[in-house]
């Protein structure tokens, strides 16, 4: 994509340069550069699965957003916006997401639900995702930078059969938390349930 083309109005009221220069005002500059490989990333599996290839440059780009907000900003949002009260007892690794967007609709005036459900789901997964929030959930998972052990095998899978790479990824996921003895949030265990246990049912999209 490139900087200076304008996003269809309805997407983004602006520029591919301004929309990047208002997330790299909120974030690092360690943590924007992962932003920008992840749109790279979720452009080509777009391409590759027939995804709107403006919706996954505009999602990879903005899938952080909120990474870098502190405690207090996450509650007051998800207080304003009367969110579920058991998001309180979460932190930044499902904050930056579930709740992100709502800082994305507020501040940067995108208000598709896609894209939205995207940035939602870039780390919890969902028990339905759309074509476009795999292509994120993914891009996130397998940009260049990634280096651990089976990424490699999620870069092969996922370039082959994108639904095949979200029930490796949520696979590996619950695997890991499992181990550390972390909590699960429960939107993840049902991802699991639905894409990796109960992955003969059929999908349609």
């Amino acid at each position: 994509m490139s900087e200076t083309m304008h996003y269809q109005q309805h997407l983004y009221p602006g520029t591919r340069e301004a929309l990047g220069e208002a997330v790299h005002k909120k974030l690092h500059d360690k943590r924007f550069n992962h932003c920008l490989r992840v749109e790279q990333t979720a452009i080509q599996l777009a391409e590759e699965n027939g995804v709107n290839l403006e919706k996954a440059s505009i999602a990879g780009l903005i899938h952080d957003y909120a990474k870098e907000r502190s405690d207090e900003e996450f509650v007051g949002m998800i207080k304003k916006h009367q969110m579920d009260p058991d998001l309180l007892n979460w932190g930044n690794a499902v904050w930056h997401g579930v709740v992100g967007a709502e800082f994305i609709r507020d501040e940067l005036g995108i208000y598709d639900e896609d894209i939205l459900n995207a940035v939602r789901h870039h780390t919890t997964g969902a028990v339905e995702m759309s074509p476009l929030e795999q292509v994120v959930y993914m891009a996130d998972y397998i940009e260049p930078k990634r280096d651990f052990d089976g990424v490699d095998d999620a870069r092969d899978i996922t370039h082959k059969d994108l639904r095949a790479g979200v029930a490796y990824q949520t696979k590996q996921t619950m695997l890991y938390l499992a181990k550390k003895n972390a909590p699960i949030y429960p939107a993840t265990l049902l991802t699991f349930n639905r894409w990796v246990a109960q992955k003969q049912m059929k999908y349609n999209y």
